[in-house]
């Protein structure tokens, strides 16, 4: 079984901005870089999954998300980082319905779990909102992580808040 580090993308990846779309608004995060290719180097799969709203909301089309994936994934290859697979949620349930892989649900984790062969309870999150946190537990993530730059949380289900992405990595011990 392998294990894997999931990341969210808006808040973690790269600096939230409300319905990310287009390639010249995506700025990465300081760290994400040097955060990945720590977990690669251990042998961990990386792993994106997202909520993507703006998909069903009609602010952009499901094309536009994937050409800035892609563009995002060629990114991650130039630094030496391989993602293994970017999972999303083009739903809204106000709009589109319920559905099982719109985080705090964890079915995009477990869909990468079916596929990849994933050892889920010595995997990692890192998320930016509790609903990933909420995703991790449910699918039984032991560690995760609640990226929060901004120190505005004082609780979370989280195995840590950090305020850099180093601070996740840097206390390892595995």
């Amino acid at each position: 079984m392998n294990r894997a580090l999931f990341l969210d993308r808006d808040g973690v990846i790269n600096i939230e901005k409300n319905y990310l779309y287009k390639i010249e608004d995506f700025k990465f995060i300081d760290g994400i870089f040097e955060l990945c290719r720590h977990y690669q180097n251990l042998g961990y799969l990386i792993f994106v999954v997202t909520n993507q709203s703006g998909i069903a909301r009609g602010y952009y089309r499901e094309s536009d998300f994937e050409k800035l994936t892609l563009w995002m994934i060629k990114q991650f290859l130039k630094e030496g980082i391989t993602i293994t697979k970017v999972y999303h949620c083009p739903h809204h349930p106000d709009i589109s319905g319920t559905c099982e892989c719109r985080k705090p649900k964890s079915g995009m984790i477990l869909e990468a779990k079916k596929e990849f062969d994933l050892d889920l309870k010595n995997s990692i999150l890192v998320g930016d909102k509790e609903r990933d946190i909420e995703a991790a537990t449910h699918a039984g993530i032991q560690e995760s992580y609640l990226f929060d730059e901004t120190a505005s949380h004082k609780d979370s289900k989280a195995t840590r808040i950090v305020l850099k992405l180093k601070d996740i990595y840097s206390v390892d011990t595995k």
